[in-house]
C-alpha cells in the first residue's frame, strides 16, 4: 500500500514509518520544515511540504494514495493556551481526508486519546466520549466524525491513544513530571496516587497503526494500550528512587502550582482496556511496561525540561 502519513516525523509517526516500510509498505510523509522533509527522506519516505493547514495538499496526496494515517497535531498551540484553535484544525484535516477518500472503500486512521471515556472504571472500546462543547470535546467530536466516514465508504477507524507512549526519547509526560521532580526536589503524586494512567510503548503503539491500516473494520474503535492503569503513585516512587528524591503526595488544591500545565492532568483516573483491539486485529503488545522502561533509566540521563507531548 501507498500510505499517506501526516505527523510521520513526531513521536509516534516516527515509529509507524519504519513499522509500514518494514511490511512492504510505500510511505508518503507530511513535512512543515527543512528538518523533518530531511529526517523523512532518510527514512525512505516520500515528502510531501506542507502542514495541518494546507488544505489542498492534504486532500490531492490523500486522493492519490492507498490509505491515509493521521496522526499530525498542534501540540505547539494546543498545550500554550489554544487547543480550541488545534482542534478546529484537526476537524478540518479530518473533514478534508472524508472528502478525499469517500465511496473509495480505503482505510483512513485517526489517532485520538484514552482521556475523558470514563472515571473510577475501566473504559473499553465501547465506551463513547462526552460531546459539550468543551475544547476538549471538539477533539472527541472529530474521532466520532472520522468513524462516521465509514457510512460513506471509507474504512475508518480510530485509534485512542493512552496519555503515555512511552520510549527512549518520549520528550511528553514522564519526561516533564522527571523534570518537576528534579527541579522541585520531591517526586509528587496528586492525593494518594491510586489513580491510573494507560501506557503504550510506542513502537507498540506504531504496530497497531500498521495493522488498523491493513484490516481494522470501517466503524473500528481500537485502544492503544498496554497496561490499563499505572498507579501514578508508582511512577513518582520509581522517578524519586532514580532523583535520590523523596516521594510525596500534593494535595490537589495545590497540583496546579506544584505540576504546572501537567496538574489537569495528573489527578485524572483513566484506566481503559484493551480487550477488543486484541481480539479484533490480533494485536499483542510486546514491548516492556511503563515502570520498567522507566527503570532502564533513559528518562533521568540528561537533565529533562518539561515539555508538551510530540
Amino acid at each position: 500500500m501507498r500510505v499517506f502519513v501526516t505527523g510521520a516525523s513526531g513521536w509516534i509517526g516516527s515509529a509507524v514509518v519504519p513499522e509500514l516500510i518494514g511490511s512492504g509498505h510505500q510511505v508518503v510523509g507530511l513535512a512543515r520544515s527543512d528538518t523533518s522533509a530531511a529526517a523523512l527522506t532518510a527514512a525512505g519516505v516520500e515528502v510531501v511540504r506542507g502542514t495541518v493547514d494546507d488544505l489542498d495538499v492534504l486532500g490531492s496526496t490523500a486522493a492519490a494514495s492507498d490509505g491515509v494515517i493521521h496522526l499530525a497535531f498542534k501540540h505547539d498551540i494546543a498545550f500554550t493556551g489554544d487547543f480550541q484553535g488545534a482542534a478546529e484544525a484537526d476537524r478540518r484535516a479530518v473533514d478534508t481526508f472524508g472528502d478525499a477518500l469517500s465511496g473509495t472503500g480505503r482505510p483512513f486512521v485517526l489517532a485520538s486519546g484514552v482521556v475523558g471515556l470514563a472515571s473510577g472504571r475501566v473504559a473499553t472500546e465501547r465506551d463513547s466520549p462526552t460531546i459539550d462543547g468543551s475544547p476538549a470535546s471538539v477533539r472527541s467530536a472529530t474521532a466520532q466524525a472520522a468513524l462516521a466516514l465509514a457510512s460513506r465508504g471509507v474504512r475508518s477507524s480510530v485509534v485512542r491513544l493512552s496519555p503515555t507512549c512511552h520510549g527512549e526519547g518520549d520528550n511528553g509526560f514522564m519526561a516533564a513530571l522527571v523534570a518537576i521532580a528534579r527541579a522541585k526536589g520531591v517526586s509528587g503524586h496528586i492525593g494518594d496516587g491510586a489513580n491510573r494512567w494507560p501506557a503504550v510503548h510506542r513502537l507498540d503503539a506504531a504496530q497497531l497503526f500498521r495493522l488498523a491500516v491493513e484490516k481494522a473494520p470501517a466503524g473500528s474503535v481500537l485502544h492503544g494500550v498496554a497496561e490499563e492503569g499505572v498507579p501514578i503513585r508508582d511512577i513518582a516512587e520509581v522517578i524519586g528512587r532514580h532523583l535520590e528524591v523523596p516521594v510525596t503526595p500534593v494535595a490537589p488544591e495545590a497540583a496546579a502550582e506544584h505540576f504546572t500545565w501537567l496538574g489537569g492532568f495528573l489527578g485524572q483516573d483513566v484506566a481503559a482496556s484493551n480487550a477488543l483491539t486484541r481480539e479484533l486485529l490480533d494485536w499483542r503488545p510486546t514491548r516492556p511496561g511503563l515502570l520498567e522502561d522507566l527503570d532502564k533509566g533513559h528518562y533521568f540521563r540528561v537533565p529533562a525540561t518539561p515539555a508538551t507531548p510530540a
